[in-house]
């Protein structure tokens, strides 16, 4: 992962752990469900940002590194792994 990649993805991740945290206090607060849902649907929404940002720098990057480098099937079923975990299937 690049460097500036790496920051960003760092810092959206501090910034769920926070969030995650927040959560965690209101449920022990007994606070409004539909209020934590709003905070749960934040974080899932945080989390899928960096797993596009991941796959998108894994396509430029490691992918074609990968294949250049003589390991097409790998990096193919890779990829179809990581569609099955999506849910694609």
């Amino acid at each position: 992962m690049h460097d500036d990649r790496r920051r960003d993805v760092l810092k959206r991740l501090s910034y769920i752990e926070g969030h995650v945290a927040g959560i965690r206090k209101m449920v022990e607060d007994d606070k409004y469900c539909v209020d934590i849902l709003r905070q749960t649907y934040a974080v899932r929404k945080a989390i899928e940002k960096i797993e596009h940002m991941i796959l998108e720098g894994h396509l430029h990057s490691c992918v074609p590194e990968g294949i250049k480098g003589g390991r097409e099937e790998e990096v193919i079923q890779e990829l179809v792994q990581l569609y099955d975990i999506a849910g694609n299937r």
